[in-house]
């Protein structure tokens, strides 16, 4: 590992130089794990390391490249463009020229376009360098097929709050690279609230812990860091929340899920997690009334009306009074019967409209406006259903002639879909009869 100027920050300076000071991950790092067995075995391969921040991507990058015995270069697809690709690809081949290899380490993969990332695969193919790719988003959406067939996902997980202390009490001890010179004493309540800010993510918690250093209360001999002390240093520190990344579309699948699954609790506690986070409350609110009809349905059609109001109220009163009419609105949506018969229905039609001809509209039910339609025979033969016996004309067909009637609809044995499901009983009873009184 290349040595760190003691200027440099205390998360630059803690970085793990070998696998064993390395904090969480041991999925991938205890011995006889994937990355573990190839640090051990000094030969790369080209992979993508896929985490939330502060997870240790880079660093296991250069764990890699210092046990690999190659020369790491490093691009940031934040920063670069084609014209600093090909400076690396002609280093890298220079290397290979003196017969070193090359590791290539990129950050934040996914930010580079689909042209730069194929800009890779020859190299890649031909061993030009190993390629190890970083990135806090979903692969399988950000990076092209063909670049993502040729590397290996690893995926690095949130850092346990034991880990967090682990990195904490190391950095706190380390008389070379960290602040064990200091004579720092964190108390218990202190390093757990540091630990929770820290949100899974060992760079953020470092950073927060040098800043106390600073603001620390001399004791005698000792720099006390306590709850208040964190405080100060932290401020409104919010947790971890991308707006348009992996971390959006997890937190609002699981929103989703938990109001479908009759969990008010859990469906609270991701609303809130979401709009504390800075998720937008409008498209919260879009979502809800997308729940409302996908997984509540007619088994309680107030549900509906009750997230639309919820919108409403969120529009006249904005945040973050209007945030509790979703608070309600979810708690409600969550605890009432569920039916996605609704959905499942107009799935079918719809795909029945997709696959099938543009089949006429059958000449009893036309409009007949004007003189020429009742001609031809527009709304012949309809049959006023207010007129009919018990207002339902039984044994009509409302399909175009070409298609054989279909059931989409079928209401499910929970609220009310149970009274539904009863009266379209009934109503096929009447069409059964009529058939048989027509033959």
């Amino acid at each position: 590992m290349p040595s760190v100027s003691s200027h440099a920050p205390l998360a630059d300076r803690m970085r793990p130089q070998t696998t064993s000071e390395f904090a969480g991950q041991q999925h991938l790092l205890a011995p006889g794990k994937p990355l573990h067995r190839m640090v051990e075995s000094q030969h790369a391969h080209s992979m993508i390391l896929w985490g939330p921040p502060g997870t240790g991507k880079t660093t296991l990058a250069r764990l890699i490249a210092s046990h690999s015995r190659a020369r790491l270069l490093t691009l940031s697809a934040v920063h670069a463009g084609v014209k600093d690709i090909r400076a690396v690809v002609e280093q890298a081949q220079q290397n290979q020229l003196i017969g070193e290899k090359t590791l290539l380490f990129v950050d934040e993969v996914h930010r580079f376009n689909k042209s730069q990332q194929d800009g890779f695969l020859p190299h890649i193919e031909d061993g030009t360098f190993d390629f190890i790719g970083a990135t806090t988003e979903n692969p399988s959406f950000e990076l092209n097929n063909a670049l993502l067939s040729r590397l290996r996902v690893y995926v690095l997980k949130s850092l346990t709050t034991d880990d967090i202390i682990a990195v904490l009490t190391r950095a706190l001890q380390d008389n070379q690279r960290g602040l064990g010179d200091l004579s720092i004493e964190v108390s218990a309540e202190a390093m757990h609230l540091l630990s929770g800010l820290a949100d899974g993510d060992a760079r953020r918690a470092l950073n927060i812990l040098e800043i106390a250093a600073d603001f620390a209360r001399k004791d005698k001999n000792v720099n006390r860091i306590d709850e208040d002390t964190i405080k100060q240093v932290a401020g409104d520190n919010l947790r971890r929340f991308d707006k348009g990344g992996d971390t959006f579309y997890d937190q609002i699948s699981a929103l989703h899920k938990s109001v479908r699954g009759s969990s008010p609790d859990a469906s609270l506690y991701w609303l809130a997690r979401m709009l504390d986070g800075g998720a937008d409350p409008f498209y919260v609110a879009r979502r809800v009334v997308r729940m409302a009809s996908e997984d509540i349905g007619n088994a309680d059609p107030r549900g509906l009306q009750l997230a639309l109001n919820a919108w409403e109220a969120l529009e006249r009163l904005g945040s973050p009074e209007g945030e509790l009419a979703l608070a309600q609105a979810v708690s409600y949506l969550a605890s009432v019967p569920k039916s996605n018969a609704v959905y499942t229905a107009w799935k079918k039609a719809i795909a029945d409209v997709q696959h099938q001809g543009s089949y006429p509209v059958p000449l009893h039910l036309r409009n007949a406006p004007t003189k020429l339609m009742k001609d031809l025979g527009a709304s012949q033969d309809y049959r006023y259903a207010h007129d009919e016996a018990e207002g339902y004309a039984a044994g009509e067909n409302y399909f175009p002639d070409e298609m054989k009637p279909v059931r989409y609809y079928e209401p499910v044995d929970r609220g009310l879909e149970i009274k539904i499901a009863e009266r379209l009983r009934y109503l096929g009873q009447l069409d059964n009869t009529q058939r048989k009184q027509s033959k």
